[in-house]
């Protein structure tokens, strides 16, 4: 006899079905042994009479194998809060698959009053929680959908390394040594920034990727270290081209995987840097005309971002990355070299509800211009090629005009979700300083492993007091 799933019992009435699971719930009735079984479909009510003589034995989150036949409940025993509630399964057979000895915290509710470090400790129980299910499930339903409306519009879906060169593009880079090359390190990739750029000098035109990204950022509550972004980059294009798939993606996803929100105004409003600073005080304005509303999404770009902002050291930095183009009006000023606090650069983000959700670009596809960028932040000649060689050669050699954008995938999701941070949307996501409680990491490792990287762990002096 096959499986049956507990949602669909509702089409087997009269019928003897296998079920297997986990006990949700449990209530002795004299003789009698109630249970809710719960897989991922759903929960059912199972009855054990006498003659299932184990049934005694159960106890929460055990897994079991349960024969039974399918019963219509009787009018006033029917439950309404359960889809299955207008049926129940009269065991014949239980079999106990395994225990559940140290379960540290109920699954049936929410689970917002637990404290967070405990349910990531043991967070394949949490997992357990129709909440976190349902989120899971909903970021599949989106990635598949992304996946669908690009590869329709002939996009190709590549991926790209995760042992990378370290450049310096912003946040600090997770080093991985080499023990082939001793003393050489890889870099895990902030983004796929320069991997996407290269595949269209290769002559892919349109990529895109969920891509796993790792930066090495310091302790903040809604940050991750390795976390996932949708990538996209497309060649011959300008930046409403990018923007107008975007936001048709968006629109179209809304409306198919969360019909219950609301977009606020379509298309899109657009505002400028300065605007949302003089207006809102931020560059991810929250333009909602009722924040009280949860299904209510305020989306809109910005745009307009000046290219350059001066570092502390009284120097000049980028704002989005340094492969960005400038807009065309400020090409000659980039390349000149003068009037850098003016120049503004062709970044697009998308913000939503006060999060950005994305953000890209028209990148610099001669060399030449990418070059000038590094220059006006203080790269000389040397550190130019040995950072970034590989670029300015790439882009020499036939670099069509490209731009692409990247959306926070978890940020996203979190938000369709109504969830109050990412973590609620990741199987298994890490700590705000970035420690895995469930596996223990990170942690030391043998000192064979660093001989043979050729790796010494400095010991700190202690201090004389």
């Amino acid at each position: 006899m096959e499986r049956t799933h507990v949602a669909d019992i509702v089409k087997n009435e009269g019928k003897q079905i296998e079920l297997y699971g986990w006990v949700h719930a449990r209530r002795d009735h004299g003789k009698l042994v109630f249970i809710d079984l719960r897989d991922r479909s759903g929960l059912c009510q199972v009855v054990f009479g006498p003659e299932v003589a184990n049934a005694a034995d159960l106890r929460l989150e055990y897994v079991v194998h349960v024969t039974g036949d399918v019963k219509a409940r009787p009018e006033k025993m029917v439950n309404d809060k359960l889809a299955t509630g207008r049926y129940e399964i009269s065991a014949t057979k239980l079999e106990i698959l395994n225990v559940a000895s140290n379960i540290p915290f109920p699954v049936d509710t929410d689970g917002y009053d637990i404290n967070e470090e405990v349910r990531l400790t043991y967070r394949y129980i949490d997992l357990r929680r129709e909440r976190l299910k349902n989120n899971l499930i909903l970021r599949g339903r989106i990635t598949k959908f992304i996946r669908d409306f690009l590869i329709e519009r002939d996009f190709l879906e590549i991926e790209t390394p995760d042992l990378t060169k370290s450049t310096p593009e912003g946040a600090r880079d997770y080093l991985v040594p080499s023990r082939i090359q001793k003393g050489n390190f890889y870099a895990l990739p902030q983004s796929p920034q320069q991997y996407k750029q290269l595949l269209m000098v290769g002559g892919i035109e349109k990529y895109f990727q969920l891509a796993r990204c790792f930066r090495d950022e310091d302790t903040r509550g809604d940050r991750q270290p390795e976390f996932t972004q949708l990538d996209i980059e497309m060649s011959f294009v300008e930046q409403e081209d990018i923007m107008r798939l975007n936001e048709e993606l968006l629109i179209s996803l809304v409306q198919k995987i969360a019909p219950e929100k609301k977009i606020q105004e379509i298309p899109f409003p657009r505002i400028t840097y300065q605007e949302a600073m003089k207006k809102y005080h931020t560059d991810r304005p929250d333009m909602r005309n009722d924040k009280n509303d949860p299904n209510l999404l305020a989306f809109c770009w910005v745009i307009d971002f000046p290219f350059f902002e001066k570092t502390e050291e009284g120097g000049w930095t980028f704002t989005h990355n340094p492969f960005s183009a400038p807009k065309p009006e400020f090409m000659e000023d980039l390349l000149e070299q003068k009037n850098i606090g003016d120049i503004l650069t062709t970044q697009y983000d998308i913000a939503l509800n006060g999060f950005e959700v994305g953000g890209g670009s028209i990148r610099n596809h001669k060399s030449a211009a990418l070059k000038t960028v590094l220059k006006v932040m203080g790269f000389d000649e040397e550190r130019i090629q040995a950072n970034f060689g590989h670029m300015i050669e790439a882009l020499a050699n036939g670099a069509p005009p490209h731009g692409g954008i990247a959306w926070g995938l978890d940020r996203f999701v979190m938000l369709l979700a109504g969830e109050p941070n990412i973590r609620e949307v990741i199987a298994f996501p890490k700590t705000g300083d970035g420690r895995d409680l469930m596996m223990g990491s990170p942690t030391i490792v043998d000192k064979k492993q660093l001989d043979d990287l050729g790796i010494e762990i400095k010991k700190e002096e202690k201090k004389e007091k």
